[in-house]
């Protein structure tokens, strides 16, 4: 089912983390801050925003869906077609992977490209504020014809019934798609349009890059920023203030975009960091606390305290007493609440809101005891710089998670602290400073509390012109995009149909405010000052201008590559270099020769002057061979230039040799040497002659090394050369040699012994064929790990240096190992048992490491699961080189017989629930389960009986037979809860019964959803028995104290409904028969506050990586 509905009218922004589906100068001078310039403005009316398409797609029938992928029908936006692809069961993890795909991307002509702005959203058919959105842009083409999100949300919410994504086995997603004109988009020129350039994101650093422009428009920073010490030593990715001035200074003068690579990796900060999205206002404060350090000592000492630091009086006051107690705190920043307060003045009620101490609460004052007091904050002083955090992210006690706060909260463009006779400030606050503020820039987050993007609006002059910055693009907007569509909250659709009576349709504003910054009225001179070269260190200008220089050679060496080609000449003194060190294979790396940059006009003689110049090797006794790569993979010089081809250009003998466009001309310089080492003229090759290389092998040392080649005779026979090689290896006149055949290296490699007295023709061999020879081999050589070259090319073409680590600390490398890629499992386990000193390597379990996340992979290697090495480190098509290790106490083979559980047991009699881990052969029965706990549990009577049940989202979905295989139990999303059998269950009568009683929780306000709790369990019930009877049971059993117990509510549910209980009702009549299908979709509900502390079986949220900047 299919449903287009119009767009909502906030247009929302780029995401992280996509993928498509399938790199003496004088120090600085104290501050002078100055009036700033005019900025010439260029008042150009505002982008139109295209129109949006929302396509409402529903999955009936979601958890019976067979199929990998799973496509919508198609729907037209922007002229085009589109649809939605999922993986229900993710795309090689285990989150649901979700798509916008070009529908007609087969039949659209070549080069076809478009470009949208798109969110797609799973619903919750709940609750909508706990839908997750994700949103980005991306320019569509036949190489990437889908884009989105390949972990948009973990599968384990998604299929959890209880969280309001799959309702009667149904999913319901949006797609909100808006398509613009490629060109208008591309071609758009920031820096002309309005004066600013952006900043280039690293894969999810959106967050960073509106801070940074935040920071950067603050013109008394960036000066500060400016006059830090640095040197023309520093580098810029080792040093946090070159780095810093460095980008400020290019995005004062640039005309693009500037990278932050330089800035993260001054951070110390990886490519993984770069692709971890983290909080802004964490961020912030790590930064600015960085700043402050390395600023101590400079010029510039004090200037973060001096613009952003304010400070707050915590006091408590006793009421009937003459006591008060004060404490002075300092702030950077202010975290005000968002839920609940209608706009930012209500958040600084909140915040100096009064708190009485009385009752239980009493405050204990020295000297006085106990006192009934009041306790609250007012602030001492105001910053020139106010940054307020709202605080849009809160943990959701009853769900168990993190949400974010989509409220509407209205902020003024000008914010009165003052207001009210100054309520918000201490009486020893200076009256004389005006705190009359200015808004000066907003930060947004657009998307939910699973990602999102950033992106900031800045006036940097203060004056009625709004600027948006997201990422590379700044465009102008008007001060309505700025305040009312940031403030968050809910829109209403117009009516298509206004005659019928049908409710408006409400839908979530995800972009909304999430920092604010405001400059003091008074400061705003001093803090808007002007920054210009002067305040730039020499070293800096001259650094950067270098820089620009280098980009525009660059820029023009590419705009010219067309008429250019690339010669790259290997000679001998390439290979010698080379063979043995870093290649065993082939001749030479063609990145390490020499390479020449020539017009393609250039006639290849000319170029000879050129070589001749480079090497001293007279253009007359140069001789140049043609590189050619075989069926076999190897890249061998295969024939002499002739000497009618060398009278032609060099791009036509480049085209010639190589049809590719882009191909680079690849020679061989053969220089021939007489007996004084010196050129001489090359002598004529006619058809029977071929040039052959020679590597000599040293099996003692294990060294391969080239010595030379050789013009020989195709009739002639390897034998009629011997007393050559051995002259070039150095040996003995009578020295017996070995010769052999390097044939290839790929996939596998192949190097056969070469017959002395046959024929070069006979064995096949050819121009620029490669022959090793090493000794005959010796009884003792024979012992040699290595004895011959095939062996030792095998050796080589296979080993592979490990990096072992530890599970419990997969960041830091252990040891090393050099390894082959040909090991089998065995032999890998136990080089590496014996490299830790463990006698049993059976007892050593593995696990492959994961090139994306740079994690250990989740599930480990089975005891000889993998063939070999090879297959232990690779990871699609990407090969690692680590290996995750752990020692287990009994051999892996036994371990992975077994079937291991986690069960929590909850004592009869005491308030605690411990977790045993449960290991028996898969083959074992839940009886056995419970007699192994048994002898682990401390059970209230030695003839107690023991039962298991499955729980779920703090609900019982099942109660195990004693009979029942575990093999096939799952205790991965479901906990497995142990407890004492009541002895008033196991004779229970025809006029009693068993119910489930569950602890929950409700909303308040309008949506008031229901949410357990707690530790599920079983009751009695008898026939006649009222509500106030069993109230007495479960308060005996739960141990709950009366003052508590009398606040609880009780509720019979049928279908997820409260029906509240009065004492007198009679609990028995409300539960359908047993013999009812669903009869246990009906329970008992115990309603109070939840106080009790999480339990670790409780499957929580890994959230994200806390900030951190190294240097």
């Amino acid at each position: 089912m299919t449903m287009i509905t119009p767009p909502p009218l906030d247009q929302q922004e780029d995401v992280e983390m996509l993928v498509p589906h399938s790199d003496v100068v004088e120090g600085p001078q104290p501050m002078e801050v100055a009036q700033p310039e005019a900025a010439a403005a260029v008042e150009n009316p505002p982008v139109e925003e295209p129109p949006s398409v929302k396509f409402t797609w529903l999955i009936p029938g979601f958890t019976r869906l067979n199929t990998r992928k799973h496509y919508s029908d198609v729907f037209v936006a922007g002229g085009y077609k589109w649809r939605v692809l999922i993986f229900p069961k993710g795309n090689n993890v285990d989150h649901l992977a979700m798509y916008l795909d070009v529908a007609d991307a087969a039949s659209l002509p070549y080069g076809w490209c478009r470009y949208s702005h798109f969110g797609l959203t799973v619903v919750n058919q709940i609750n909508n504020r706990y839908s997750v959105r994700k949103e980005t842009q991306h320019q569509f083409n036949a190489r990437e014809s889908d884009w989105g999100f390949t972990s948009f949300m973990p599968l384990g919410e998604l299929y959890d019934p209880t969280r309001g994504y799959l309702v009667n086995d149904t999913v319901l997603i949006e797609a909100e798609v808006s398509v613009r004109k490629v060109l208008d988009y591309w071609a758009y020129d920031s820096k002309k349009e309005t004066g600013f350039v952006g900043l280039k994101n690293q894969g999810a650093t959106c967050y960073m890059n509106s801070l940074l422009e935040t920071l950067y428009h603050i013109p008394y920073f960036r000066k500060a920023v400016y006059h830090m010490p640095t040197t023309e030593n520093d580098a810029p990715t080792a040093s946090i203030p070159l780095a810093l001035q460095s980008l400020f200074y290019k995005l004062q003068y640039n005309d693009t975009s500037v990278a932050t690579k330089e800035l993260t990796k001054s951070f110390g900060w990886d490519t993984y960091d770069s692709f971890m999205q983290h909080d802004v206002q964490e961020l912030n404060r790590v930064l600015c606390e960085k700043l402050e350090d390395k600023m101590k000592g400079t010029v510039v000492e004090g200037t973060i305290q001096k613009l952003f630091e304010g400070h707050q009086m915590n006091y408590i006051e006793c009421i009937n007493v003459d006591y008060k107690s004060t404490r002075k705190e300092s702030f950077y920043d202010l975290q005000l609440d968002v839920k609940g307060c209608k706009d930012v003045y209500a958040s600084f009620d909140k915040y100096v809101e009064v708190e009485r101490l009385e009752g239980d609460n009493k405050y204990h004052a020295e000297g006085h005891d106990l006192q009934d007091a009041k306790k609250g904050v007012l602030f001492m002083d105001f910053p020139p710089v106010l940054q307020l955090q709202l605080k849009r992210f809160e943990y959701d006690f009853m769900r168990d998670i993190m949400v974010k706060i989509n409220d509407r909260y209205e902020f003024p463009l000008q914010l009165d602290l003052d207001r009210e006779n100054g309520k918000y400030l201490s009486p020893d606050a200076d009256k004389s400073v005006r705190n009359l503020y200015t808004l000066h820039s907003v930060l947004v987050h657009s998307g939910g509390v699973n990602g999102g993007h950033y992106y900031a609006y800045i006036r940097p002059t203060l004056s009625d012109q709004w600027y948006k910055f997201d990422d590379e693009r700044v465009t102008k907007e008007d001060v309505n995009r700025v305040l009312e569509e940031q403030y968050g909250g809910e829109e209403e659709l117009p009516q298509n149909n206004p005659g019928f009576n049908n409710p408006p349709f409400k839908f979530t504003k995800y972009s909304n405010a999430y920092m604010l910054v405001y400059i003091r009225e008074s400061d705003k001179d001093k803090i808007i000052c002007n920054v210009d070269e002067n305040d730039v260190a020499e070293h800096l200008r001259v650094r950067l201008k270098k820089e620009q220089e280098e980009k525009e050679d660059k820029r023009k060496y590419k705009a010219e590559a067309h008429l250019f080609t690339t010669v790259k000449v290997a000679r001998d003194e390439d290979i010698t270099e080379q063979i043995g060190k870093n290649m065993y294979f082939d001749l030479v790396d063609h990145e390490k020769v020499k390479s020449f940059r020539i017009e393609k006009q250039t006639p290849f003689l000319l170029f000879k002057e050129e070589v001749a110049k480079e090497f001293g090797v007279p253009v007359e006794l140069q001789r140049f061979w043609i590189w050619a790569k075989r069926q076999n993979h190897t890249y061998r010089p295969n024939r002499p230039l002739l000497s009618h081809e060398e009278l032609q250009m060099v791009g036509h003998i480049r085209e010639a040799s190589n049809k590719a466009n882009n191909a680079e001309l690849k020679l061989f310089l053969e220089i021939v040497r007489g007996p004084d080492e010196r050129p001489i003229p090359p002598p004529a090759k006619s058809f029977e002659d071929i040039l052959l290389f020679f590597k000599l092998y040293d099996p003692e040392n294990g060294v391969l090394r080239y010595v030379g080649r050789l013009m020989v005779k195709n009739s002639s026979k390897p034998m009629d050369i011997i007393g050559e090689l051995i002259q070039m290896a150095g040996f003995a006149p009578d020295e017996e040699i070995e010769l052999f055949e390097e044939i290839k290296f790929q996939p596998c490699v192949m190097c056969e012994h070469l017959d002395k007295n046959m024929s070069f023709k006979l064995s096949q061999i050819e121009d620029g064929d490669i022959i090793c020879y090493q000794k005959a081999l010796s009884i003792q050589e024979n012992e040699c790990p290595y004895p011959d070259v095939p062996s030792f090319l095998e050796y080589v073409q296979n080993r592979e240096v490990v990096r072992f680590r530890t599970l419990e600390k997969p960041k830091d490398d252990e040891f090393t190992m050099e390894l082959s890629k040909l090991h089998s499992y065995d032999d890998v386990v136990d080089r590496l048992a014996e490299k830790i000193g463990l006698d049993d390597s059976s007892k050593i379990r593995l696990t492959p490491h994961n090139c994306y996340s740079q994690q250990p992979k989740p599930q480990p290697i089975k005891y000889r699961g993998v063939d070999h090495l090879s297959d232990m480190l690779a990871h699609y098509n990407q090969t690692s080189d680590i290996l995750y290790y752990e020692v287990l106490d009994i051999p892996l083979p036994e371990l992975q017989g077994l079937k291991i559980l986690n069960v929590a047991f909850h004592h009869a009699s005491k308030d605690e629930v411990i977790i045993h881990t449960i290991r028996l052969p898969k083959q074992s029965t839940v009886g056995d389960v419970i007699n192994e706990l048994k002898t682990k549990v401390e059970l209230s009577h030695q003839d107690a009986e023991l039962r298991l049940l499955e729980v779920f989202s703090h609900k019982i979905y099942k109660t195990f037979v004693s009979t029942e295989r575990i093999e096939s139990i799952n205790d991965h999303y479901w906990t497995l809860l142990a407890e004492e059998i009541p002895e008033e269950e196991k004779n229970i009568g025809p006029n009693a019964r068993l119910i489930h009683v569950y602890h929950f929780t409700k909303e308040s306000g309008q949506n008031q959803q229901v949410h357990n709790f707690g530790d599920p369990f079983v009751l009695v019930i008898h026939e006649g028995e009222t509500l106030e009877e069993i109230k007495t049971r479960i308060q005996k059993k739960l141990h709950v104290p009366d003052e508590d117990f009398a606040k609880w509510k009780f509720a019979f549910f049928s279908t997820g409904r409260p029906d509240y209980l009065q004492d007198t009702d009679v609990v028995y009549n409300r539960f359908q028969r047993k013999d009812v299908y669903g009869a246990w979709e009906q329970y008992l509900g115990l309603e109070h506050v939840d106080n009790a502390p999480k339990r670790a079986y409780n499957n929580r949220h890994a959230y994200e990586k806390p900030v951190k900047i190294y240097n």
